[in-house]
């Protein structure tokens, strides 16, 4: 049997103006992670661990996200996102691909595998996000407290001055609308969440990322071209509605669907175990 092994977190650059911080854990053949709106490659402390004695997992920090560099003139829009998790996986040269994501991450799972076909082997796509309707549609979904303080960022003046005075309670209580019970947010990843947002530039990313919520929507369109095999996962509680799940699962054909009970959207965190039983059973 293989002994897991991981290292450090690293700093891969893909291009002059683009560099991703990811960690390497496991042995086997290559799964990449990409995470939620708003976290970092920590987010998968609980279900890396689980996954890396059946692969080589790669946790990447999206552009702009926990420790990866900023470029403050990117667009921050799922194009650029897509590009960025493509980059990663052609510099290091993987083939045979596990794309798992979550959320944006499992809407770009969906779409790097599109444009990238003979590279990824398959896909998990959980709690994809691919259903905006409007400025943080999905995150506004969770509670009454993130409706408004999510909802207030698009507001000029207002908006920069409220994603200034973010704090770690103020984000507790807007990532815990995300999850089927909100005591299972741990402590110490949101301290680290808070810790990160006080880098320079990063609370006015954030606010730039929620500004391309159209195209999250836009992303399905890529779907139809997927040919991999896919996986959707649903949390019971997730902030998408049955009827989008249906119409994601509508352009994948051949698609499988689980549902995780007593889960909210952030199930990698809320359920790893359920997760990666269905990864790791397929």
């Amino acid at each position: 049997m293989l002994t897991a092994t991981k290292s450090q977190p690293s700093l891969l650059q893909i291009s002059d103006a683009l560099s991703l911080r990811y960690e390497k854990s496991g042995n086997g053949p290559p799964l990449v992670l990409v995470h939620t709106i708003r976290t970092q490659l920590e987010y998968f402390r609980g279900l890396a661990p689980l996954l890396a004695k059946s692969f080589t997992v790669y946790a990447i920090d999206l552009p702009g996200h926990g420790h990866s560099p900023i470029d403050p003139l990117a667009s921050f829009d799922e194009p650029y996102f897509r590009q960025s998790v493509i980059g990663f996986i052609e510099k290091l040269n993987l083939t045979g691909v596990t794309l798992v994501g979550e959320s944006i991450g499992g809407a770009l799972a969906l779409t790097v595998a599109a444009a990238i076909p003979r590279r990824v082997e398959r896909v998990f796509a959980s709690n994809p996000y691919d259903y905006e309707t409007r400025y943080g549609d999905g995150l506004r979904r969770g509670n009454w407290f993130a409706n408004l303080i999510i909802g207030s960022l698009q507001i000029p003046i207002l908006g920069p001055f409220n994603a200034w005075m973010e704090n770690q309670m103020v984000l507790g209580k807007i990532m815990g609308g995300g999850y089927h019970d909100p005591r299972k947010l741990p402590s110490e990843l949101l301290a680290e969440f808070g810790r990160v947002a006080q880098r320079p530039g990063y609370k006015r990313i954030a606010r730039k990322v929620l500004a391309g919520w159209r195209s999250w929507s836009e992303a399905r369109d890529q779907y139809r071209h997927v040919s991999t095999p896919v996986t959707l996962i649903y949390g019971d509680s997730d902030w998408s509605r049955p009827n989008e799940r249906e119409r994601t699962r509508a352009l994948l054909p051949d698609a499988r669907m689980f549902t995780l009970k007593d889960t909210g959207h952030f199930s990698a965190v809320e359920n790893p175990l359920g997760l990666a039983r269905i990864i790791l059973g397929s």
